[in-house]
């Protein structure tokens, strides 16, 4: 691996990509949606924000994942 002088730049800005969900996925999000809302004064939460919060959820509780991304990191500051 070639060894940059810049290190990890780390950015927070949001990145903007087109999400298609299949029929079947689209609508079992919008009822958790739904369920989640249910009880409170909140409106239902879009698929995509429940997306965006269970690949978040997922990815950290992986625990193969973050074994193999600390090895990672460890491996590319050698």
């Amino acid at each position: 691996m070639t060894k940059l002088k810049l290190g990890d730049l780390t950015d927070e800005t949001p990145i903007r990509r087109q999400l298609s969900f299949p029929a079947d996925l689209y609508r079992d999000m919008t009822i958790y949606g739904e369920l989640l809302a249910e009880g409170s004064e909140t409106k239902p939460v879009e698929p995509e924000r429940l997306a965006i919060a269970m690949l978040t959820r997922f990815l950290a509780t992986d625990r193969a994942f973050q074994r193999a991304k600390r090895e990672r990191a460890r491996t590319a500051t050698q």
